[in-house]
């Protein structure tokens, strides 16, 4: 795929495996995980669990922006969280970072997510 380019910011946590932040193919930029971390120093956001939420988001909105879109442009959200309770402070983060049209979603409780976080969200965008 000759179309196929990666999407890197240091406004974004680095990543900390064998991927990219993003990888953009066309007109489509597919978002890896991000979890609460705070890029400057890589360590996981202090707070209760709607600041962790804002920080994945906050994540997400510097690779949109790195990907020459916004986080308006996500088409599609996936969140992870292991615990479902937290289910409507998600919805009230949620809130503050989109308008109407709301991506399709995803919201999936799972036993456990890197270095203990209790939220972790990938993303679908399309540029426009």
């Amino acid at each position: 795929m000759t179309n196929k380019s990666v999407i890197q910011t240091e406004k974004a946590p680095e990543a900390i495996g064998t991927y990219s932040q993003a990888v953009k193919a066309g007109d489509t930029v597919y978002l890896s995980g991000q979890i609460p971390l705070v890029p400057e120093t890589m360590e996981v956001v202090a707070g209760d669990f709607a600041a962790k939420t804002r920080q994945v988001f906050e994540n997400l909105q510097a690779v949109c922006e790195a990907a020459g879109g916004r986080l308006q442009d996500i088409v599609k959200l996936n969140i992870y969280m292991t615990d479902l309770s937290n289910f409507a402070t998600v919805n009230e983060v949620m809130a503050t970072y989109f308008q109407e049209p709301y991506p399709a979603r995803a919201a999936v409780e799972v036993s456990g997510l890197p270095k203990g976080v209790p939220v972790e969200m990938d993303a679908v965008m399309v540029l426009s």
